[in-house]
């Protein structure tokens, strides 16, 4: 009775359209309603004045709002997170406002990384090429470390990063420990740039060499425990022969 024509639950199906119609709702509303506009650098600088003191009056009440802003941001990928990290750091300090990035960016992130993988996971395993399939042994092998790697490095776009790992059969508890770990040193260097809001004059020269250098190199570590494992399996292979 509850299923159509394909073997799918009909529930399901609705769920599924569901979810997909509050994602776009969701990136559309943030447009419509001028959300670009006020994710703006230079708005957020004439209004700094009033942002703190609207944080000094009402601090948890702001601490909730950031969490939840930012997290809604970063699950439904809407773009200006670097700026997110930077207001979070100028109202709340380096200490408070690298919690406030970890904890939002990490449910925001699970939440997107959720949706995905219960959306579109089969098709995508099903119609994943050779890149795709290396990419899912390689989750496989030992995702920990490879997820840690990819949140460490910031070669790829933090939205994509979320949601490769959705394809593959990576944990969820997996997912938010190395995402959660992952970010850390990034939050914590911009919620540290963001106490110098009122200097900075375009986000541009605020992604160093010297930060992608160092960021890099802890993503090299975490590379680490992947290498040896391969060198005890080939060496294990060559012993056996």
């Amino acid at each position: 009775m509850g299923n159509n024509a394909g073997g799918v639950p009909s529930t399901s199906r609705w769920l599924k359209a569901a979810i997909l119609l509050a994602f776009a709702a969701g990136f559309a509303a943030f447009f419509i309603f001028g959300g670009a506009q006020w994710l703006n650098l230079d708005t957020i600088k004439i209004h700094r004045a009033e942002l703190l003191q609207f944080t000094a009056n009402n601090y948890f009440t702001m601490l909730l709002l950031s969490v939840l802003v930012y997290a809604a941001a970063t699950a439904l990928s809407i773009p200006g997170a670097l700026l997110l990290s930077l207001t979070v750091g100028f109202l709340f300090g380096r200490w408070v406002g690298t919690l406030v990035i970890v904890l939002a960016a990490t449910v925001g992130a699970t939440g997107v990384f959720l949706a995905a993988r219960y959306l579109f996971a089969e098709a995508a395993q099903r119609r994943a090429g050779g890149l795709a399939k290396k990419m899912i042994e390689g989750f496989k092998e030992n995702a920990f470390n490879y997820l840690l790697f990819l949140r460490l490095v910031p070669l790829f776009p933090f939205w994509l990063v979320n949601l490769v790992p959705a394809f593959t059969p990576i944990r969820v508890r997996t997912y938010v420990a190395a995402t959660a770990l992952g970010i850390i040193p990034g939050s914590f260097v911009f919620a540290n740039l963001g106490q110098s809001l009122g200097r900075i004059e375009s986000i541009e020269q605020l992604v160093s060499g010297e930060i992608l250098a160092a960021l890099a190199l802890l993503g090299l570590f975490a590379l680490i425990p992947i290498a040896v494992n391969r060198f005890k399996t080939k060496r294990n292979r060559l012993e056996s022969l």
